[in-house]
């Protein structure tokens, strides 16, 4: 079952969350899904079976040019994660619909994401579900 996530949510969500961005820690994700569930500009699905939650997709209105577009706002997928017993069951493809459904009820007529260039299992999971390849960069930054 998949259905938009609440605020009493946030403690499955953070532990999904967890295991798609390891490398952050549990209270600024926390705080990134308040903030995110409490906002008209983006949206969280969570899938659950039976009392676990399974997965997650978080989208949100882009207001900022996004590489390969031409319209304002435009729906982008944030992150989505489900958990590994639960993979190649469509439930991703199930969550990206729903997330292109929120934002085309948004007024949005584009839907746009992102992924490492190195992560190859997402780009064959964006490809598959009808995206199309808009650039490839190479981002830098530099302490001055």
């Amino acid at each position: 079952m998949i259905r938009q996530a609440q605020l009493s949510d946030l403690e499955a969500l953070t532990e999904l969350a967890r295991l798609l961005w390891p490398g952050d820690d549990r209270e600024g994700l926390a705080q990134e899904f308040t903030k995110t569930l409490l906002s008209d500009e983006s949206a969280v699905f969570l899938c659950e079976t039976g009392t676990m939650a399974i997965a997650f997709g978080i989208c949100q209105l882009r207001h900022d040019y996004v590489e390969g577009t031409k319209s304002n706002p435009v729906g982008y997928l944030e992150g989505v994660y489900v958990r590994k017993a639960y993979r190649r069951s469509k439930v991703a493809t199930d969550l990206l619909k729903r997330c292109e459904e929120w934002a085309k009820a948004k007024g949005c007529t584009e839907f746009a994401s992102d992924c490492e260039l190195t992560n190859d299992i997402s780009i064959v999971f964006h490809k598959a579900a009808g995206f199309s390849e808009a650039n490839r960069i190479v981002c830098f930054t530099k302490k001055i």
